[in-house]
């Protein structure tokens, strides 16, 4: 048995609840306690399956019936007792109790028999006045006495417990909402919560769950804009045939986009240039299903805002648990061309687009998320004066005890507690501080990392002579909650100094900090002149390798991601680069081959990193300021991340942008503007349907019959008007290694392609009795037909024909089913037995006659002779 951390907050909430319940509803003595006397306690233990199976894990709760007064607050001491099967014990805790009173551990044993479980209260002062809804108030400096539980037997069996076996992956198209039973889908169901932008493409991100697409088939399009090939006599400066304009220098399109549980939110206008907004007439949001393509609605926020971050926020109190999903939309803070303003953050809900709340006086600094559950934290670092501070969202707006009823068109001040009627008013401001700590003082350069769960911030300063990197310790969070451990003071884990190579100095090389990694504990620093990487241990800040030079054209800001213990690199050189990190050694590289010669300055097409996912890693080609008419035939490519195995590549598909918003990802489908069109497209797996039929008379035993059907691409893009004016009778699917060039065909009207093919289809057929019957396999042509000749067996009655397609990278498995009936073969005539004739004579007879007549002729003639 597994119990994760999760299911043990809920097993721990729910038992608990139970227990304040039974409290406040049993009746209490009147007497009220003086400060200074003592109660009786009542200790109380549970385990959690029992019995169990022996190496299977129970979950043992204790604790005493008695809850505190404030959240804060808690009984210590409490320790467990388990007495083994042999008469050995051992001691569980202490253990420090929530303020229900209670609390649990998880507990695995080794051997089978009884055990015996009793928990221990230990005498202790109430630490804070406890108000009860039913009884006295309890003073502080009450003293509870110390108690026992009763003796609880865990049985332990050989035998295992049986446990939910769960639900598998999908195996044919799905869409949100998931059912909640459906736990495994939570590795399928990625979100993509900060809006997708950045200059150049130059930063690749990491989408984990997902079931990233293994080729290029798309699911549906929308035009963003108006887009495509102008046509008529216009020409630019370099040829003919000019295009609508795409955004780009400045005025990327698409910016702000993200997915939140299966809705993709874009934008219809080019973002302003430097963020924090649009430019121009009112720009409309778009909510969109990500897997079907329906747009659910459309609005503007606000002022013209655009969506900052988006978040799921899972909320567990005692009496409530649930996640709440929020478009966050911000305003003010730092300024480009003056003194900051204020910056404030409004929540949005993400089903309705509804305002929810507002927090005033956001402090300034940089934001974190607790990937657990959804928590924003933003931390201040004053290296200079040594010191560092983080804020907690969720601290300031849980009020009340849930997320959701405050979180009710509410308003939050973050930097006091305004006296006003829209302002909740508490002390949640002071208390969003997590906690303030003394930093190390004299560090130098800047925070390139902080990782709460680790507790660890790292920092660097990068120049001609030196690379210095250092690291200090921090508060830490738990990886399962939004609570931090208790504030210490930072303490320094490193400082180290590494003097640079001479040629730094002397060739005026420009240096810079690129990427940072705490899972791996590697740094990178870039040479842009030398075109190199420098590692750095990140658990002591020493110097680790160098990798080779890259082309010279990755002088033009190539991007830095690290992933999959890697680190990757690509830009204008068109030449992916995969490096060890542990070695800095070259593992691998692959170029993004110019077949047709359209770029002018190189022979591989510059492309960068956008996604890496389930060790795979997405490419698409961009470029700061491109000329009309743009270059033809970009490719698009997915590779192998740790292999460098081309996993689909199709040329003139798909191109991005440099200056807006860039691909997505999310519940396994890629969302990205396309460059070439203007247009909105969705990648990912696709939906099939496969129908079969047989002939419909009787076919005798022993006959050959044709058996035929269709497998067909059924994706939500194939039902609009421009696909099915041109597929009247439907889009066939094709196989993987066709779907490049197919959705060329499809979707950007490019020549249906010759060397396409079909899908394999299964053949099979249950016979009168029952049996599985493997008829063949067939595979169907690109107007999606498949037949398969038969020749029936010898077993008369009827068949049902099944016809399965199973899947494959591009579609979900479908199948189909008909009926035939075959007839026994009709048994041979008998031969009817005929009587014997007698034997014919006539030729006999003719014969003699003729015989004797010569004979009489020749005795005449004789006769004749002998006459005188």
């Amino acid at each position: 048995m597994r119990i994760s951390k999760n299911s043990t907050t809920v097993t721990l909430t729910v038992l608990l609840l139970m227990f304040a319940m039974t409290i406040s509803i049993v009746a209490i003595p009147t007497a009220k306690a003086q400060a200074g006397s003592s109660l009786q306690t009542y200790a109380i233990i549970g385990a959690t399956p029992n019995p169990v199976g022996v190496g299977q894990e129970t979950l043992i709760d204790f604790g005493i019936t008695q809850p505190l007064g404030d959240a804060t607050q808690s009984w210590t001491g409490i320790t467990v007792t388990v007495t083994h099967p042999d008469g050995t014990t051992e001691t569980l805790g202490p253990f420090r109790t929530d303020a229900t009173g209670g609390k649990g551990t998880i507990y695995t044993p080794n051997v089978v028999g009884n055990y015996t479980l009793q928990t221990h209260f230990p005498q202790q002062v109430v630490p804070g006045a406890i108000v009860q809804m039913f009884g006295p108030t309890i003073p502080a400096g009450t003293t509870m006495l110390a108690s026992d539980s009763d003796k609880l037997t865990l049985v332990v069996q050989q035998q295992p417990l049986t446990y939910n076996p769960g639900v598998p992956l999908p195996t044919e198209y799905w869409t949100r909402p998931i059912n909640q039973q459906f736990r495994e889908w939570a590795g399928i169901a990625g979100n993509w919560l900060t809006a997708g932008s950045g200059p150049l493409g130059a930063a690749g991100l990491i989408a984990d769950y997902n079931d990233a697409p293994l080729t290029p088939h798309m699911l549906w399009t929308t035009p963003l804009v108006m887009g495509g090939l102008v046509g008529g006599p216009f020409a630019g400066e370099n040829g003919p045939s000019v295009g609508m304009e795409a955004g780009d220098a400045y005025e990327g399109k698409w910016t702000g986009s993200l997915i939140l549980n299966g809705r993709l939110y874009y934008q219809d206008a080019p973002g302003s240039l430097f963020g924090g907004g649009t430019s121009g007439s009112p720009t409309l949001y778009h909510c969109v299903d990500l897997r079907t393509g329906q747009q659910l609605w459309t609005k503007t926020f606000l002022n013209n805002l655009t969506i900052s971050f988006g978040q799921d926020y899972y909320f567990a109190s005692y009496n409530y648990q649930g996640t709440f999903a929020y478009l966050w939309v911000a305003t003010g803070g730092a300024s480009l061309f003056g003194p900051p303003t204020p910056l404030t953050w409004y929540a949005f809900d993400a089903s309705t687009g509804d305002l929810r709340a507002t927090i005033k006086n956001v402090p300034s600094g940089t934001m974190l998320t607790n990937p657990t559950d959804g928590s924003t934290y933003i931390y201040q670092a004053d290296i200079t004066h040594g010191c560092m501070a983080l804020w907690n969202l969720s601290a300031l707006v849980s009020i009340g005890g849930s997320w959701g009823s405050a979180f009710n068109g509410q308003t939050f001040n973050a930097s006091a507690t305004v006296n006003a009627s829209t302002t909740v008013l508490s002390t949640a401001a002071a208390r969003a501080w997590a906690w303030n700590v003394t930093i190390p003082k004299g560090l130098q350069g800047s925070i390139q990392a902080v990782n709460l769960t680790q507790g660890k911030v790292v920092g660097s300063l990068v120049n001609n002579t030196d690379v210095i990197v250092w690291a200090f310790s921090v508060p830490t969070l738990s990886p399962s909650s939004d609570q931090l451990k208790a504030a210490t003071t930072a303490t320094l884990l490193f400082n180290n100094d590494w003097k640079a190579p001479a040629s730094w100095l002397s060739g005026n090389q420009s240096l810079s900090w690129v990427a940072t990694d705490l899972t791996y504990n590697v740094g990178v620093v870039w040479s842009k002149e030398t075109r190199q990487h420098y590692g750095f241990d990140l658990t002591n800040g020493a110097y680790l390798w160098v990798t080779d030079p890259q082309n010279y054209l990755d002088v033009y800001l190539p991007g830095h991601v690290i992933y999959n213990n890697m680190l990757y690199s690509s830009g204008y050189a068109g030449t992916v680069y995969a490096y060890s990190l542990k070695t800095g050694k070259t593992l691998w590289t692959y170029n993004a081959n110019d077949v047709y010669h359209e770029i002018l300055w190189s022979n591989n097409w510059p492309e960068f990193i956008y996604i890496a996912s389930g060790g795979k890693l997405y490419f698409f080609h961009n470029e700061h300021s491109p000329n009309m008419p743009l270059p033809r035939n970009a490719p698009a490519f997915c590779l192998n991340a740790t292999t460098g195995e081309v996993l689909w590549r199709v040329d003139g598909l798909f191109r991005t942008t440099a200056w807006g918003g860039t691909p997505i990802m999310g519940d396994s489908v890629i969302a990205m503007y396309n460059f070439y069109d203007q247009q909105v497209y969705a990648i990912g797996k696709g939906a099939s349907a496969t129908t079969v039929q047989a002939p419909l008379t009787a076919v005798t035993a022993g006959n050959t019959v044709v058996i035929q059907g269709t497998v067909m691409d059924v994706s939500p893009g194939t039902k609009e008007t421009s696909l099915t004016l041109r597929f009247p009778d439907g889009v066939p699917a094709v196989s993987d290694d066709s779907q490049g060039d197919w959705m060329k065909y499809m979707y950007c009207q490019f020549p249906r392609p010759t060397n396409a093919t079909g899908v394999q289809v299964s053949i099979d057929a249950l016979d009168p009795n029952g049996n599985f019957v493997h008829i063949g396999t067939a595979t169907s042509d690109t107007s999606g037909l498949f037949h398969y000749a038969w020749t029936t067996p010898n077993v008369p009655g009827g068949y049902t024909v099944l016809a399965t397609f199973s899947g494959s990278d591009a579609y979900y498995a479908s199948y189909a089913e008909t009926a035939m009936y075959v007839s026994q073969v009709p048994p041979s005539p008998t031969p009817t037995p005929t009587q014997a004739l007698p034997p014919d004579t006539t030729m006999t007879i003719i014969v003699m006659g003729i015989a004797i007549i010569i004979v009489v002729v020749i005795a005449t003639i004789l006769i004749l002779r002998k006459r005188p």
